[in-house]
C-alpha cells in the first residue's frame, strides 16, 4: 500500500469482509482463484466450458493483483456471480470466505500454494483442484528444501493438473501425491481478430502505418544487472525507426503502475507517441510512432495487426511470458534468455524455428529487423508456431472435465467464527442432551394408533419441501386404495387451538388449519390437526376409520408409534449450519440410524450427490435413498416482467422453480416462513411490477381476495422422485 496507494482500495476483501449476494438456486458452488490478468485471461475458456456443461453452477473469482481485479471485473461478466480479492492467508480470513461462498470445489489456477486456504478448504468439505499448475525455476530451488513443509499443504488438493512434464515432476518431487501432467491451458487460447476496439481500429486505419511491431508485457528490472525493458524499447525505436520510416510500434506495460512512467520516458526521448486512453482526443501523429497501450486486457486483440512481437519479461530475471497469444495469431516472437515460466513452451518453439531467441537487449532490434521485411520468413515461423500450439490443444476440456468430475464429491458443511462456536456450541450440546433425554422418556410412553403410521419428517427445521411430498405420498397410496389420512400440527393456524377433523370432501378455512394443514384438505384427503396428533388420529378413527396414517413432520415425534420414518433431506443446504443453535437442525446426521428411508429433495434431473450420499451411508449403510424434486406447473403468461415473492424455510426452492420456468423477476422478496401478508404488503409489492407471481403455500397466507386484486399468480408444483416404484415398495409402505 505505501508503494502502490491504490492497493487500499476494498482492502477489507482481503481480509474476508465483504458483502455478497448468494444466489440459492444452486448447491454447486466453485470459488476459483486466479491471482492476476494471465490467470483471469486463461480462465476465461474455461469458465465457458463449465458454463455450457453445467449451466447452474455459481463460480466466485478471487484475484490478488489491482489488474487482475480490473480484467476479471470487465472480462467475466456473465461468466461468474461475483468477483473479490482473494483473502490473506489466515485462518481468520479463509474461514470467513469460505462461509460466505460456501464452495463445492475450490480452484486454483497455476502457482498460488495457500496452506490455509489449501486446508480450510478440505475441512470445509470442498474438493480442491489445482489447474494448470506449475513451480518456476526461480521458485523450486526454494522450496525443495522445504519438501517438509509443502508436502502435506499439496496432498491436501484431490487433482493437481500440472501443465507440462517438468513442473509435474517437481510437484512429484515435493510430496504431491494427486498429480497428473494435464497440458497447458494457454495452448487452447483462441484467436480472435474481431475483438480489437473500435476506436483502436479506427486509429490504425487513419495512421495507415506498413507495418507493425509490439513491446509487449514489458518488465523492469529484478536484478541489478538487469535493463528496464521500456529503456530498450526506447533504443530499439530510434534503430528501427531509421530502418523503418513507415511502421508503428505499441509499447505494453505489463504494470499499470508503470503506464505513466512509460508516457514520460517517451516524451524525455523525444518519440512521438499517442496513450491509448487519450484516443479519442489525440491527433495522429506523424510516422514512425508509437501508440502506449496503457489499458488492460486489450494486447491480445492487437496481435491480429502485428507483424513481430518482442515478448517482455525476456531481458530480465522474470521468467518471461506467454508467446503463445501472438503465436496464435501467426505473429513471429522474438524474446530473450529469461523464459523459465514457460521453458518447455519456449524451448519446442525454439527447436522449431518458431520464435526467435536473443542473448541480450543489443541484439533485439536487429532480430526485429530481419523479421519484418521478411514476409516469408513471417509467414514460416507463424505457421510452425499455430501447429505447435494446435498438437498441444484439449487441456482446457481436461480440466472442465475433471473439475465436473469433482463437483458432486464436495459438500460444504458448517463453518463458524470462533466468537459464535465459542458462545453457541456448548448451548447446541445442551440442545442435544434436550433432545436425545426428551425421546428416551417418550419411549416409554409410544402410544398405538388402530392403523398402521407412516413418517414424513426431517432433520432440519423447515425448509425441506416436505409438504408438497406428503401430498404425492398421500396420492400414491390412494391409488394403492390404502384410505391414506394425513396427521398435521396445523402451525400457525389462527383459530382454534383444539383437534380438527376433516373427512375427504369436507372443507375448512385456512385460519381454522394452517396453509399446509389447508394444502391437504383441499386435496381432498382425510386431516386430523392438532398439537395432540394421537387424539387427532383416535377422531379421525372414530369418524372415517383410515386404511394407514402419514404422519406429518414427525420424525421428532415420538408420542407415537410408526412403522416407518422417511426422512428428507434438502440437496442444497443439507446441514443447515450445524444442530440448533449453531445452526437449523434438530437433530445430528447420526439421527439417520432411524430412519427407514431417506429422500434428497431439491436435486438436479440426472446429478449424482456423492458427497452427501457417502454422509448418509456414514450412519446408516443400508437405507433406501432416493432423489426427488419439485416440477412446476402451467401458469398464464401475462405482459411485463413480473415481481415475485415467497415466505418459505428455504427459498432456494422458489428460486429454482422460476429458473426452471425461464423467468427473471424484476426482484424477489422473501419473507419468514409461513408469514401472513397484509394488504399493504401485497398493494406494495405490485407497485414494483405489473403482476407478482408466488407460491402456493404463500397465496394460502393472502387475505380472501387481494390475490386476485392485485394480480398475485401462485405456481403450482408437483413432486417428481426418481424410482418412485422402488419406495412405494419398501415394507414399511406396503
Amino acid at each position: 500500500m505505501i508503494r502502490t496507494p491504490s492497493y487500499k482500495e476494498r482492502l477489507g476483501e482481503r481480509f474476508g469482509f465483504w458483502r455478497l449476494k448468494l444466489p440459492p438456486s444452486s448447491p454447486d458452488r466453485i470459488w476459483l482463484h486466479a491471482v492476476s490478468v494471465g490467470e483471469v485471461l486463461t480462465a476465461i475458456p474455461l469458465l465457458r466450458r463449465l458454463r455450457e456443461s453445467h449451466p447452474a453452477v455459481n463460480v466466485y473469482v478471487s484475484c490478488t493483483t489491482l489488474a487482475g481485479r480490473d480484467i476479471a471485473d470487465s472480462r467475466l461478466a456473465g461468466l461468474v456471480q461475483g468477483v473479490f480479492y482473494a483473502p490473506v492467508d489466515y485462518r481468520f480470513a479463509v474461514r470467513r470466505v469460505l462461509r460466505l461462498v460456501r464452495p463445492t470445489l475450490v480452484v486454483v489456477m497455476e502457482t498460488e500454494i495457500w496452506p490455509n486456504l489449501y486446508r480450510d478448504a478440505r475441512k470445509f468439505g470442498a474438493r480442491l483442484v489445482v489447474v494448470n499448475g506449475r513451480i518456476s525455476d526461480k521458485a523450486f530451488p526454494r522450496y525443495r528444501p522445504l519438501r517438509w513443509f509443502f508436502a502435506p499443504v499439496l496432498q491436501w488438493a484431490d487433482r493437481i493438473m500440472a501443465q507440462g512434464a517438468v513442473s509435474f515432476e517437481r510437484y512429484r518431487e515435493l510430496g504431491a501425491t494427486s498429480v497428473e501432467n494435464a497440458g497447458n491451458l494457454k495452448y487452447d487460447f483462441e484467436p480472435n481478430p474481431q475483438e480489437i476496439p473500435s476506436d483502436i481500429s479506427a486509429f490504425l486505419a487513419r495512421l495507415d502505418a506498413a507495418e507493425i511491431w509490439i513491446a509487449a508485457s514489458t518488465m523492469p528490472p529484478e536484478t541489478p544487472d538487469d535493463p528496464d525493458e521500456d529503456d530498450v524499447f526506447v533504443e530499439v525505436w530510434r534503430d528501427l525507426s531509421v530502418r523503418r520510416p513507415k511502421s508503428l510500434a505499441v509499447l505494453a506495460p505489463r504494470r499499470p503502475q508503470r503506464f505513466d512512467e512509460a508516457a514520460a520516458r517517451l516524451a524525455a526521448a523525444g518519440i512521438p507517441f499517442v496513450r491509448r486512453s487519450l484516443l479519442a482526443t489525440a491527433d495522429v501523429p506523424v510516422l514512425p510512432a508509437v501508440l502506449l497501450l496503457d489499458s488492460i486486457g486489450e494486447l491480445a486483440s492487437l496481435y491480429s495487426r502485428a507483424q513481430a512481437v518482442f515478448m517482455g519479461g525476456t531481458l530480465v530475471h522474470r521468467g518471461g511470458h506467454n508467446p503463445l497469444e501472438p503465436a496464435a495469431f501467426g505473429v513471429p516472437v522474438v524474446a530473450g534468455p529469461h523464459m523459465e515460466n514457460f521453458q518447455e513452451i519456449s524451448d519446442e518453439f525454439t527447436a522449431s524455428e518458431a520464435m526467435l531467441r536473443v542473448r541480450s537487449p543489443a541484439e533485439v532490434a536487429a532480430a526485429l529487423a530481419r523479421i519484418l521485411p521478411d514476409g516469408k520468413r513471417r509467414e514460416a515461423m507463424g505457421r510452425r508456431s499455430r501447429e505447435i500450439a494446435a498438437r498441444r490443444r484439449g487441456a482446457t476440456a481436461r480440466a472442465a472435465n475433471e473439475i465436473l468430475r469433482l463437483l458432486p464429491l464436495g459438500l460444504a458443511r458448517p463453518c463458524h467464527s470462533w466468537p459464535r462456536r465459542l458462545l453457541l456450541t456448548p448451548l447446541s450440546w445442551v440442545w442435544r442432551a434436550g433432545v436425545a433425554l426428551h425421546r428416551r422418556t417418550m419411549s416409554h410412553y409410544y402410544s398405538w394408533l388402530p392403523a398402521k403410521v407412516i413418517s414424513a419428517g426431517n432433520l432440519a427445521m423447515g425448509g425441506t419441501g416436505k409438504s408438497p411430498f406428503v401430498l404425492w405420498l398421500a396420492g400414491c397410496l390412494r391409488e394403492k386404495g390404502m384410505r391414506p389420512a394425513i396427521l398435521t400440527r396445523g402451525y400457525r393456524r389462527r383459530h382454534g387451538r383444539g383437534v380438527i377433523v376433516i373427512q375427504p370432501g369436507e372443507s375448512a378455512s385456512v385460519e381454522a388449519t394452517g396453509e399446509e394443514a389447508q394444502t391437504y384438505v383441499r386435496a381432498g384427503f382425510a386431516v386430523g390437526i392438532g398439537a395432540d396428533r394421537w387424539a387427532a388420529g383416535q377422531a379421525l378413527t372414530a369418524r372415517c376409520r383410515p386404511g394407514v396414517f402419514i404422519l406429518d413432520d414427525g420424525f421428532q415425534h415420538w408420542a407415537i408409534r410408526r412403522k416407518c420414518d422417511i426422512v428428507l433431506i434438502d440437496a442444497i443446504d443439507p446441514f443447515r449450519g450445524g444442530v440448533f443453535p449453531l445452526g437449523r437442525l434438530r437433530e445430528p446426521f447420526k439421527a439417520l440410524r432411524r430412519a427407514g428411508a431417506v429422500v434428497l429433495t431439491r436435486t438436479e434431473p440426472g446429478r449424482r450427490y456423492t458427497a452427501l450420499e457417502d454422509e448418509i451411508r456414514r450412519w446408516n449403510r443400508d437405507v433406501p435413498l432416493f432423489y426427488s424434486r419439485l416440477v412446476h406447473g402451467a401458469v398464464p403468461r401475462r405482459e411485463g416482467v413480473p415481481g415475485a415473492f415467497c415466505g418459505l424455510g428455504q427459498p432456494a426452492s422458489f428460486v429454482q422453480t422460476l429458473a426452471a420456468m425461464g423467468i427473471e423477476p424484476a426482484f424477489l422478496e422473501t419473507f419468514p416462513d409461513h408469514h401472513h401478508y397484509g394488504r399493504q404488503e401485497i398493494e406494495r409489492l405490485r407497485q414494483r411490477a405489473p403482476y407478482l407471481l408466488t407460491t402456493e403455500k404463500d397465496a394460502l397466507n393472502i387475505p380472501a381476495g387481494l390475490a386476485s386484486a392485485f394480480d398475485v399468480v401462485p405456481i403450482p408444483v408437483r413432486v417428481e422422485l426418481d424410482e418412485a416404484g422402488r419406495l412405494l415398495a419398501i415394507d414399511c409402505l406396503q
